[in-house]
């Protein structure tokens, strides 16, 4: 527990330094949401994992916290720094085509708990991975108001509604920012966007999807998007992604099949956000909705991700059989069963050990220096560690 509170203290400690630096741009707005932004940093770090955040890589990230739709290449523990990117041009450019899963946190939204739940993912992979920042910001405050920490899975079109007020506040611009498709982004967050983007670019071979509470209604909403947009893209992706749903039952596409629903034996939070039609894949045992290794009750990442690697391997070869994910009946139990594959579950495909290791081949980031901007907002220039 020593080890989440100094990474905390680090974290807001730095951000504090660097606020002066922020308020060159919209003081009023982040003056305004710097308190909040604060708070959800400290909801994360109970939340999440994050001990296993280097000092360093808590220095680096304090500037970002709330710079929603930007990326992280997130190496596993003991390698490579974490390397945040602005736009999916420097992502592509700073490592992200070694990039083997993509995961999205939710709870506080900050870069913090985003990279330390990314990290749990990379450690069961062994490969680094990618992670989107779901940031907080003037609609956030709004969709609050509304419940949205507490009915997130049933608010999925409230947030978007709002994300013009941060626009017209001068918020900075990261992520997938493409004004052209206006249509897109009038009913997506920027989130949600950025990670449909990382999908959609044929740049980036993903095989693992993992989200986290309000991270899993942002692939959910970014998948719809994609098959709404690029229906041969998202069959291709159908064929070779295993997605991962923690804390949360959330629908996906139906010809995405290959989905594992994980939920804590004690989470009352995660089964009130979570569709009642679909039943849990595994429920872990005397676990609650925080997946914080300090605290008692709560959910191991990265040894259910491994243990569900292990049974149900990912293949690269073999397609899925067009099995719908969340279309069960309303009155379906939520309780855990031993689904037999005729059950209409999707058929789990097989794997040698040569082909796991290859698709979660470990590799280390490029040695390409930071790019120096001039600017100011959410994202601070990224500093050598």
């Amino acid at each position: 527990m020593f080890q989440t509170a100094f990474t905390l203290t680090l974290t807001q400690f730095a951000r504090t330094l660097s606020l002066p630096e922020r308020l060159q741009r919209s003081p009023l707005r982040n003056l305004t949401l710097e308190a909040l932004r604060q708070r959800n940093t400290a909801l994360d770090a109970l939340f999440y994992d994050v001990k296993v955040i280097t000092p360093e890589e808590a220095f680096y990230l304090s500037g970002s916290l709330a710079a929603e739709g930007s990326i992280m290449v997130v190496p596993p523990s003991g390698g490579a720094q974490i390397v945040l990117c602005e736009t999916l041009e420097e992502f592509a450019l700073r490592g992200g085509g070694d990039a083997k899963a993509l995961a999205v946190a939710g709870i506080g939204g900050s870069a913090l708990g985003a990279a330390a739940f990314a990290r749990n993912v990379a450690d069961a992979i062994g490969a680094p991975v990618a992670a989107v920042v779901s940031g907080y910001g003037l609609a956030d405050i709004v969709t609050e108001a509304f419940g949205g920490h507490f009915f997130f899975g049933h608010l999925r079109g409230l947030r978007p509604l709002f994300e013009m007020l941060d626009d017209f506040a001068g918020r900075p611009q990261f992520g997938a920012t493409d004004k052209n498709d206006s249509e897109t982004a009038a009913r997506t967050s920027l989130d949600t966007r950025t990670v449909r983007a990382l999908l959609a670019d044929p740049r980036f071979s993903f095989r693992l999807l993992a989200g986290h509470s309000k991270g899993d209604l942002v692939i959910s909403a970014a998948l719809h998007e994609l098959c709404k947009q690029d229906q041969v893209r998202a069959a291709t992706l159908a064929e070779r992604l295993k997605i991962v749903t923690i804390g949360a039952r959330i629908a996906m596409p139906p010809i995405f099949s290959d989905v594992v629903d994980v939920i804590g034996e004690w989470d009352w939070f995660g089964e009130m956000n979570s569709r009642p039609f679909i039943s849990t894949d595994q429920r872990i045992p005397h676990a609650w909705h925080h997946t914080n290794t300090d605290l008692a009750g709560h959910l191991p990442v990265t040894a259910v991700l491994k243990n569900i690697l292990a049974t149900a391997p990912i293949s690269e070869e073999t397609q899925a059989a067009p099995v719908l994910h969340a279309v069960a009946e309303p009155g379906a139990s939520t309780a855990e069963t031993a689904v037999p594959p005729s059950s209409g579950r999707p058929m789990r495909r097989p794997a040698t050990i040569d082909k796991i290791r290859e698709a979660f081949s470990e590799k280390t980031l490029p040695d390409i220096p930071p790019r120096q901007h001039d600017r100011s907002g959410e994202m601070q220039p990224p500093k050598p560690h």
